[in-house]
């Protein structure tokens, strides 16, 4: 079908009404004049997958039922007239193409570049893949096949033109068969295209010559009015497949619902009759589990596992579903008798309907907004951008996978045995390591029993809406049922830190492959798996890790899952060090360090040695051995869930205790190798080396391969990488064990792109990059004009401009670069309010509209927030030098060397003091209560650091006088004017 009209008059809704109707699975449709490439939910269950560049001419798509859509593979969007879907469905790849040719009046150029389009199309699809190709080529291939017997039948419509001749070419070159031609069937349920006075066949419906013992009908619909001039070509294809047995849809308990204060209190009144009216819970964990799980049931309800409502369509009511049955009558007396009366009676139908559904959705949309501006409604906002941007995705499940050998695997049963063949391979296998000779003594010491407040806070850092484990209890139950929960895990708790052994319901878990967004999606290997794990087995773990560290102490070099430390510390410090090595037209050597499935590959024995050379009591040792202790999971995939495998091997990925228990592996592991900060920086297994010589370096890594390596982590040599800043001359690069590691320009350290030269336009680009992709993400809500401003300007301040400002205050902005991402966030926020700059409207109007500041005064309120932070840190400040700003004689401004770290201000230069050093206040000079700080570069935990130095800026600042080994200076204090 073509001439697809996607305006305003709910033209989509109609369509899938049609579909519907007619029982239509699959739908080529073109003109549908749509400008972009997405895919989105029209209603009814389909989803159109479109692809156009002018809103005013030309755009295909493909519409699919909603049990095709999950089979799609592949999406292809060629050109605004070409485009193909790959899906598979019961082992059968099926590929379909939509095509719109030019007119009969077009050049022949543009002509020519459709056919090569569709022809570089059709030679991409392997040969053994079934093809159906639906597309308006505006041509005739006429009546009869005299001399093309082998592409088409008789059966056409008039006589052939150029275009169709082309069309009858192509199905040669191809070897493809023109189905319309070979069915039978009277004129009116052959043309294809009517208008005026003419009536021809220009809609097409292609298959491969071999497949076409599987058509078992094709003819044109009448009396459908959803288009204008065409008609609906519909093929009944039927493929051979072998029928496999589909994985039941798992129903849910309703636990969201307790966040409802009724539904709460309900619940616990129900559980404490299921208990016999005690409020305090059974002291054995499986009778309370299954009377939880149960009373959950009653009072909450179970999902029933299908889809939702299409929220988007709730307008499609009975009214204005009678109006389009009417005009649809009308269109069918209309094409029966071509009568003046008849046609002015369609076309009064037609205005009516338009009326009537811009009204309904203007009501139906009306409420819902007016719910979404409320506070109440800020999380259905946010779940319905979240909804509109997973409806905009072509491929949101990949239901086919390859084997080891590259070859694609479609069957539910060998794709989930590919699943479990390589995760339980990745989960049981050691890489080689030497066994340790040397014991170490075990701490045997008393342990004090589980407190309430422990469990409480425990239970406070527990988040909601988390997915549930295989016992299907939530924390939210916990949090339900206040102090009597409480009481009954300190209970639970104490009984498993007496006998040292858990509820065996707590050894299961589900694991979930999560994409890394890069590489092949079919390959498992490019997939992170997190396991799903007991909620109240994590409150346990956050119990016992609450308690390691305050015995276990790690070392200062690791930065990740550490308190009052993150990211920005780590960056931080690598900036800082590259900028003074800068400054002093030093080389500096990088190696950023790589591990191999680090956390699938630490070995148990080896954490539990570690634990006992970091001084954790024996007690605890045991009590870690038991969660880990017969570990069972099964993989959760698109096809369902495979069966259940033993982890023998490394630590749970989603597990609340396993980044302290890495850190501590680390931590012992690197002990005789690892220097001080920041030469050396660990953000759990992201490693960094700096050394000062290409030489050092490499001798540096050669010893961390081998302290990690002997002991069963593996470094990667592809992914580790070496960055030479300030490089002179090519000082070549370095290697390991006579392999070359891979030298680079640049690298992405913790989210933040670092450059070999020390400029900082890399970063910059990546976060404008980055707000781009955030701004995308959430484009179904910000786009629509529906949405008020203060509710566009709240999301995009919450989702798009965190992903454009991370790390920023470590990095030393020019004006230009400022100015670069202050244009990428107007253009985003333009975009938001449908505003143009043919409207000739002020960025502070926009700014003041949207509620949103500019983006420089955020970097510098960013920049001053971590300066706090740093100067309120203990373990800094013991190590920094007291910064201050000299003054010095005037006559001797010209023998001051300008270095880029200090302030170029004419009698300004910076000084450190030394820690304790003691100082005689001098009287204020007049004339100096304010200084000017243009051009001022970051210090290193400085003052500098905070200031904006892109900006020519007067601060009023407090000061006093000090005298100090012959010279005088000016201590300043900083603040916000």
């Amino acid at each position: 079908m073509d001439s697809f009209l996607c305006g305003g008059q709910g033209k989509g809704r109609e369509l899938a009404d049609v579909m519907e109707r007619r029982k239509v699975d699959i739908l080529c449709v073109q003109e549908t004049r749509w400008k972009g490439s997405k895919a989105r939910s029209i209603g009814a269950g389909f989803k159109l997958f479109y692809y156009g560049v002018d809103s005013k001419r030309n755009g295909v798509g493909v519409v699919l039922k909603e049990e095709f859509v999950r089979n799609v593979l592949e999406v292809k969007r060629v050109s605004d007239r070409v485009m193909s879907l790959k899906l598979e469905i019961e082992g059968v790849m099926l590929n379909v193409v939509s095509g719109y040719a030019p007119q009969v009046g077009c050049e022949l150029e543009e002509k020519e570049r459709f056919w090569s389009e569709l022809d570089e199309v059709m030679e991409s699809i392997p040969t053994g893949e079934r093809v159906v190709i639906g597309a308006d080529f505006n041509g005739h291939v006429g009546e009869g096949n005299t001399g093309d017997e082998e592409v088409m039948g008789k059966f056409g419509v008039k006589e052939r033109n150029l275009e169709g001749q082309m069309v009858v070419d192509f199905a040669k070159r191809m070897d493809m068969a023109v189905v319309n031609t070979y069915f039978q069937k009277r004129e009116e349920h052959r043309v294809t295209y009517k208008s005026g006075g003419r009536r021809t066949q220009v809609d097409y419906i292609l298959c491969r010559r071999g497949n076409l013992k599987e058509i078992s009908d094709c003819k044109v619909v009448v009396g459908e009015s959803v288009a204008r001039q065409h008609r609906m070509v519909v093929c009944r294809m039927t493929l051979m497949v072998y029928k496999t047995k589909r994985s039941k849809i798992e129903k849910k308990t309703k636990w969201w619902k307790l966040k409802k204060e009724e539904c709460c209190e309900e619940f616990r009144q129900k559980l404490r009759q299921a208990l016999g009216g005690q409020v305090v819970l059974p002291d054995d964990w499986e009778t309370t589990a299954e009377v939880i799980r149960e009373t959950g049931r009653k009072v909450l309800g179970v999902s029933s596992g299908r889809r939702k409502e299409d929220k988007e369509t709730w307008w499609w009511n009975e009214e204005v579903q009678d109006s389009i049955q009417r005009k649809r009558l009308a269109k069918k007396k209309w094409d029966m008798d071509r009568t003046e009366e008849n046609r002015q009676e369609y076309k009064e139908l037609q205005r009516r309907v338009k009326r009537e559904v811009s009204k309904a959705k203007q009501k139906a949309y009306e409420e819902m907004y007016t719910r979404l501006d409320t506070r109440e409604g800020e999380k259905d906002l946010y779940r319905l951008g979240r909804q509109r941007d997973r409806d905009g995705k072509d491929v949101q499940q990949v239901r086919v996978i390859k084997d080891r050998d590259g070859r694609v695997l479609t069957s539910e049963e060998s794709v989930q045995r590919r699943w479990k063949e390589y995760f339980e391979e990745l989960m049981n296998e050691e890489n080689e390591r030497e066994k340790r000779v040397e014991g170490v003594n075990s701490v045997e010491q008393k342990v004090d029993k589980i407190r309430k407040d422990e469990v409480r806070k425990a239970l406070n850092r527990m988040k909601s809406g988390k997915a549930v484990g295989p016992d299907d209890i939530p924390v939210e139950v916990w949090k339900c049922l206040g102090e009597a929960a409480v009481e009954f895990l300190a209970n639970l708790f104490n009984r498993v830190l007496e006998s040292e052994r858990m509820p065996e319901e707590w050894r299961r878990s589900v694991l979930v492959p999560i994409f890394k967004n890069k590489g092949d999606v079919q390959s498992c290997s490019n997939y992170r798996g997190i396991k799903l794990m007991s909620h109240t087995m994590k409150l346990w773990e956050r119990v016992v890790e609450a308690r390691l560290r305050k015995v276990v102490e790690i070392c200062e070099q690791q930065y990740g899952f550490m308190p009052r430390k993150s990211t920005t510390d780590a960056i931080f410090a690598l900036r800082i060090l590259m900028e003074k090595y800068r400054d002093g037209q030093r080389e500096l050597h990088c190696v950023f360090v790589d591990l191999e499935k680090a956390y699938d590959r630490v070995p148990r024995e080896e954490l539990w040695y570690c634990m006992r050379k970091s001084g954790v009591a024996e007690k605890y040792v045991r009590v870690v051995q038991d969660m880990y202790e017969r570990s069972r999971t099964v993989v959760r995939c698109a096809v369902g869930q495979t069966e259940e495998f033993n982890v023998e091997v490394g630590l749970h990925q989603g597990s609340a205790l396993s980044p302290f228990l890495f850190a501590i592996v680390m931590d012992q592991l690197s002990e005789e190798v690892r220097q001080e900060s920041p030469w050396t920086m660990m953000f759990a297994d992201d490693i960094v080396i700096c050394s000062e010589s290409r030489e050092q370096v490499e001798e540096n890594l050669e010893r961390w391969r081998f302290a990690l390596e002997r002991r069963g982590m593996k470094v990667s040599r592809s992914k580790t990488e070496y960055m030479c800043v300030n490089e002179r001359e090519g000082s070549g690069t370095v290697r390991l064990q006579g392999e070359e590691v891979k030298k680079v320009q640049e690298f992405k350290y913790l989210g933040s792109t670092v450059q070999s030269n020390g400029e900082c336009g890399k970063e910059v680009k990546k976060r404008v990059q980055a707000g781009w992709n955030g701004w995308r993400k959430v484009s179904g809500v910000l786009c629509d004009q529906k949405i008020s401003a203060r509710i566009k300007g709240k999301v995009y301040r919450t989702v798009v401009r965190p992903a454009m400002l991370y790390g920023l205050e470590t990095v030393s902005l020019r004006k230009r670069q400022e100015s670069e991402l202050e244009v990428a966030e107007l253009k985003m926020l333009r975009f938001s309010l449908g505003v143009t700059r043919l409207d000739r409207i002020r960025n502070e109007y926009i700014r003041g509209t949207a509620h949103v500041g500019r983006l420089g005064d955020k970097v510098r309120e960013a920049r001053l927030r971590w300066f706090g932070h740093v100067q309120r840190r203990e373990m800094f400040m013991s190590r920094m030098a007291f910064h201050t700003v000299r003054l010095v004689n005037a006559s001797n401004r010209c023998s001051v060397a300008k270095r880029r770290c200090e302030p170029r201000v004419p009698g300004f230069q910076t000084s450190g003091i030394e820690e304790g050093a003691v100082t005689e206040p001098l009287e204020s000079l007049e004339d100096a209560h304010t200084v000017s700080l243009g051009n001022l570069k970051p210090l290193f935990l400085s003052v500098a650091s905070a200031l904006d130095y892109t900006h020519k800026t007067r601060l009023s600042v407090p000061f006093e006088m000090e005298c100090f080994d012959g010279a005088v200076y000016v201590r300043v204090t900083v603040r916000l004017v």
